[in-house]
């Protein structure tokens, strides 16, 4: 059993393009997936335009705007809770006292390629760095990470940074 993440890009310039990203978030939401201990789940990503996560927003969290990454956890929220993440270790590695069977699809993370590109010309940094950041922030809150508090925050954008790094998109 793996690690399967399946990406869906609905908003690239090229047929090319949408084949490297989906490659591209392929790999970051997985190693996401891998450092927090998961060895057998299930991702779907999809990355669209401003308008689709907009209607998104407005419907799920009647907000009407677009925002750059939503995610939608299958668990709710607070089940299998432990002190970081909804999975204890020996589940999230799926071994002796863990999960068994078949993959967990833990959920969706719909990012927007536009809010991507914007944001990284606005912080600075890369279109992929941006576009990573959003893809593991995204796997993260499938796993119950959040941060609605100081302490949360700082936890969360810890894992983000060292998954980033890993993968060579680091600040």
């Amino acid at each position: 059993m793996a690690l399967t993440v399946d990406v869906d890009v609905r908003s690239a310039a090229s047929d090319a393009e949408r084949r490297e990203l989906e490659a591209f978030l392929g790999r970051v939401v997985a190693r996401a997936l891998s450092e927090e201990g998961l060895k057998d789940a299930e991702v779907s990503v999809v990355v669209t335009g401003d308008e689709e996560i907009r209607a998104l927003n407005r419907e799920y969290r009647g907000i009407d705007e677009p925002t750059d990454v939503l995610s939608f956890p299958l668990a709710e929220p607070g089940e299998n809770a432990s002190e970081t993440a909804p999975f204890e270790p020996a589940e999230r590695a799926g071994g002796e006292g863990g999960l068994s069977g078949p993959p967990v699809h833990l959920g969706d993370i719909v990012i927007s390629l536009e809010r991507a590109r914007l944001q990284a010309e606005e912080y600075g940094h890369s279109f992929l760095r941006e576009l990573g950041f959003l893809a593991v922030h995204g796997a993260l809150h499938l796993l119950g990470y959040d941060h609605e508090t100081e302490e949360e925050r700082r936890l969360m954008r810890g894992r983000e940074e060292a998954v980033l790094a890993l993968l060579g998109l680091g600040v």
